[in-house]
Order: structure tokens, then sequence, then C-alpha cells
């Protein structure tokens, strides 16, 4: 850590500064800018009704409210916050920065901050549980943990308050990661294939953004990557500091892996074997991928009897293969998460039957082709909503091997009715999973939104 937060808010007095996006992250962000003397403006694209009684609080604290379609018209602030979900290379944003703006985010500048050891998951798939799991391992072993980026809580208002021998453990979106300058003390890659397409012009875009999570790592920082995966794995000649890999189909010299179905830690020459993966309370062999690249991350920081401990106490994370109830004989299975194809095909591997799956939903512009087969060999009824129905149904056609009626296939205008469609469909035994392969963007306002009304639903069956 270089600088302070304080340090960092004296910088800014006398200057003026524009935070573009009055969300989760923001907000804390905007009221400590505030709370601070320093001039803000807020900008959304939301219209004033959308933010109550917050645009009046903000606007009694000093703030300068810009709202609706034109909120980034005439950017000219010293010093400019974007929200992640907004490409740092728009023309309003390079019309600034020639003026003479910086552009920021509130991840990079708590990176600059931060007083701690940080540890940041990325990839395409399983960061969010990957880095609930090692933040449980850490409290469980006595740490004071900071759970941010993605999940958890924006950290930069509260850098002020964490001490050097706390932990800070942040998901980190590649959105996040592409303007970053700075790398973690741990970074965590959990594998690499193609999502977001929508907003990264490319694949290779969206690659080297995920990079920044190592690139700028130190020789004795620690880069973690998945050796199941090619593209992570093809990654560990460019990273500058340490490296450990895991595996959940290779032995290794050096990383963790499993054996004959037990966990080994491979350091130093030794391997010494933890537990049975039997013993993981959340299912699916994704899971056994996540403990593995958490248990790769806290080596040296949490003892062996914890990490079993949490292995076996762990329920799992809301909208991850998140049991909802059992009806009538019938498991209805909450997975909104599964915003892309990989995600979906891990679940479905997650469950020894096939299953009543619930697809579809907003088009980040990738590839189902892969979807045709898994659905093939572990569904037997598929019912498909939302913009995406008919992409995944000619994908699941095409499927080399692909049967009239195997699986069964409904489309769905509406979400509800395609869960009603679901519940109606099922017999004792069967499994109604929620896994759309989707982001929610077409009818939701985030996966969790979906999630939740999918719960809804299902508990007032």
């Amino acid at each position: 850590m270089a600088i302070t937060l304080q340090d960092y808010l004296t910088s800014l007095q006398g200057k003026r500064v524009a935070v573009i996006g009055i969300g989760v992250s923001n907000t804390p962000l905007i009221k400590t800018l505030l709370q601070a003397g320093i001039s803000v403006t807020a900008c959304d694209k939301a219209p004033r009704t959308a933010f109550g009684a917050l645009a009046d609080e903000l606007e009694s604290m000093g703030a300068v409210l810009h709202l609706g379609d034109a909120y980034l018209d005439g950017l000219d602030q010293d010093v400019i916050f974007r929200s992640p979900g907004i490409r740092p290379d728009i023309p309003p944003f390079l019309s600034a920065m020639e003026k003479g703006s910086a552009l920021t985010s509130e991840m990079e500048v708590f990176f600059q901050v931060c007083p701690c050891k940080i540890i940041a998951v990325t990839g395409s798939d399983g960061k969010t549980t990957t880095t609930t799991l090692i933040a449980e391992m850490l409290k469980n072993a006595g740490y004071t943990v900071h759970l941010g980026g993605n999940i958890g809580k924006p950290l930069l208002s509260e850098a002020g308050s964490i001490s050097p021998d706390d932990i800070a453990v942040l998901e980190l979106s590649s959105f996040q990661l592409m303007t970053l300058s700075a790398s973690p003390d741990i970074a965590v890659f959990t594998n690499l294939s193609p999502n977001h397409l929508d907003i990264h012009k490319s694949m290779e875009e969206y690659a080297l953004a995920k990079e920044n999570i190592f690139s700028h790592q130190g020789e004795n920082d620690l880069a973690i990557f998945n050796r199941d995966n090619d593209l992570t794995h093809a990654m560990v000649c460019r990273a500058p500091g340490r490296v450990l890999q895991f595996s959940r189909r290779t032995s290794l010299e050096e990383g963790v892996f499993v054996d004959n179905g037990t966990i080994v830690v491979a350091q130093n020459g030794k391997k010494r074997p933890l537990f049975s993966t039997d013993r993981i309370l959340i299912p699916g062999e994704h899971n056994v991928e996540n403990y593995l690249a958490a248990i790769a991350a806290v080596q040296g920081l949490v003892p062996d009897d914890v990490i079993l401990h949490t292995a076996e106490t762990f329920p799992g994370v809301e909208h991850r293969i998140e049991l909802v109830r059992t009806l009538h004989g019938v498991r209805y299975y909450n997975d909104s998460i599964a915003s892309s194809p990989t995600r979906t095909i891990a679940g479905l591997r997650s469950f020894p039957q096939k299953v009543i799956l619930i697809a579809g939903g907003y088009d980040k512009k990738i590839p189902f082709d892969v979807l045709g087969q898994a659905v093939q060999d572990h569904v037997k009824t598929l019912i498909l909503t939302g913009h995406t129905a008919d992409k995944i149904r000619q994908a699941v056609l095409s499927s080399q091997g692909y049967q009239k009626g195997q699986p069964t296939i409904v489309m769905e205008e509406d979400f509800s009715q395609a869960v009603l469609t679901a519940s109606r469909m099922a017999e004792d035994g069967d499994v109604v999973l929620l896994s759309p392969a989707c982001a929610s963007f077409d009818h939701f306002k985030n996966f969790a939104q979906r999630g939740q009304t999918f719960k809804a639903i299902v508990n007032g069956l």
C-alpha cells in the first residue's frame, strides 16, 4: 500500500469528481466523497423516480445529480469513476480524457489504498463459490475477512478501518479487471470460456481483461490456475510470480489435485492427502474444482482440519444449485447464477439422473453448440423461455445423434408459465432445475431477481 484512504481523499480536495452509476458499489463511494467535502456529480441512466429517497439524500449531502438518457453528456470532471458495466473506451469517456479527465473505478482505487493482503478470484464460472469458500475458510481459521468486489459489499469506503493483519477476498469480473493496473497478492483463475461477448469486442479482449488478475504481480506473489482448462493452463508461462495449479483429472507435482477420490496437496516435493471428495457437502464435480482452487489459495494460511470443517458444513451460495423445496417427490433446484452454457453443463452433471431443465434468457452472443449435446445426455424435458429460446432449441436439434422427442422440448414465452409447465410435467422422483445458460436481462434486473422469482413460484405451488 502506497497511500491510505485519507491520503487519497485529501488528493481530491479542490477537484471535481463524477461517479457514473448510482448502484450498489458506487453509492457508498459517493457518500464517502461527499463526507470528505469533495464536489461530486452522480450520473445514472435511470430517471429520478428510480432512486426515491436516495436522490433526496444525496442532494442534501451536496451531490449534483445528472440523470436520464443524457447522463454521460458534458463529462469534464477532473476524476471520473466508471461503473464496472460500462466500457472504458466509450466516446464520452474518451472525450473527457482528451480534455484532461482521469478515468478510474472503485476497485482500482481500493487496490491503491488497501492496507492488507488481497486474495482475488476471477474466471468464467465458479467465481462466487470459490471466493466465498476462501473467505469462509479464512474466517473459520480466525482471520478478519473483508469480502467484496462482485459479491459482499463495496470495500473502498471501509478501507480506513481495515487492519494490516486482515485479509481482503475479492471476486473480480472482466469488467472490473479491464483497466486494473495492479494485481492481488494471491490470484485465482478458476477457468476460461466464451462469455460476455455482448460487451467485450472479442474473446481475445475478454481473456486479456481476465489476465490482469495476475499480470501485474511481483515475483513473490502467487497465481493459481486450473490445469484442466486449456486456456488457463496456457497462461501459466505468463505469470510473473509463483504458480500453483489445481486439477480434478491429473496428478500434479506441485499443486492441489484429486487422486482416487481424495484431495491431495503437493508442495515442496511432498504430497499430503486431505480428505475424500465425498466429505464435501455441496454437490457437483464443478464444486470439487471450486474447493481445489480455494484450498490452493489458503495454503500456509488455513490448517487442514479447518478446511475439512468448511467442506463438511458449508451449505453453498444462494442461486447456485440451491435446493428450494421437495414437493410430491419432486426436487426443485435454483441455479439462476448459470448465465453461460458451461455453467449449466456443470449443473446438469451434478445430478445422476436426467432432469427437467428450464433454460433461456438474455442473448450474450455466445454459442450454444456445446450445450446441445449436454442437454441430450442429461435432460429428459427441456423447457425454453426468453430471447435465446430458439437458439438453444436449434443447438439441441443440431447436436450429434439427436432423436426426435429426446428430450421433449417445450417453448414458453412467459417465465412463470415455464416454471408452472415444469411442475405440471414433473413426476415423483424428478428433478426440476432452473439453470438458464444465459444472463437474465431480457426480463429481470439480475440473476438474483430471476432466482428469487423462481423460488417464489415454486414455494407457491
